[in-house]
């Protein structure tokens, strides 16, 4: 059966969006081998990575916790929590006391860690200028302003499991104790 120029355009329009995901794996693996100075060290995408929930969670009024981080970077929490432990050592995270729950511990970010993540945004800029060089400057900008609206869409997915903790018992099992004999009162009325 011969195939109809309708079946070959939805061929390649499937073709285009197979190789999205390759695309993906190749933009975060090869951006940071872009030449930009000062050049990027061993753990500036790590650091990159946590510092930007962290700053994502506070710009939405929404408390981090190392918990909470592992559940976005889909890690083990003990790897997590060194990943939250060097950003603290080098001074670009605190631990504070949560004002929701002062059981709970949450990282927040310094000045020196804004200022990282400053760093960083000048350094991605430069990639992307680095990479683009050859582009007309309409395709810069059109593929800035789509990347940028495509970043915004994934806010609207919804947070992973876990990552609201709120309810979440403390690492004492204080909140399960609560939340049983609650349940046990419930019942016997």
């Amino acid at each position: 059966m011969p195939v109809t120029s309708e079946s070959a355009l939805e061929q390649r329009e499937r073709d285009l969006l197979d190789a999205v995901g390759g695309a993906f794996a190749r933009m975060r693996r090869r951006t940071m081998q872009a030449p930009v100075d000062p050049p990027s060290g061993r753990k500036d995408l790590t650091r990159n990575l946590v510092l930007n929930l962290v700053e994502e969670a506070q710009l939405a009024g929404r408390e981090m916790t190392v918990g909470n981080l592992a559940d976005h970077l889909m890690v083990d929490p003990s790897v997590a929590s060194r990943m939250a432990s060097d950003c603290i050592t080098h001074g670009y995270l605190v631990r504070a006391a949560s004002q929701r729950d002062g059981r709970r511990t949450i990282i927040q970010l310094t000045d020196e860690g804004n200022a990282l993540l400053d760093h960083f945004r000048h350094q991605h800029r430069q990639a992307f200028e680095y990479i683009t060089r050859d582009w007309p400057k309409a395709e810069q900008l059109e593929f800035a302003r789509l990347l940028i609206k495509y970043a915004e869409a994934t806010s609207r997915l919804p947070e992973p499991p876990g990552s609201d903790d709120s309810d979440k018992p403390s690492r004492s099992g204080e909140g399960a104790r609560r939340k049983s004999t609650a349940a046990k009162t419930d019942s016997a009325d």
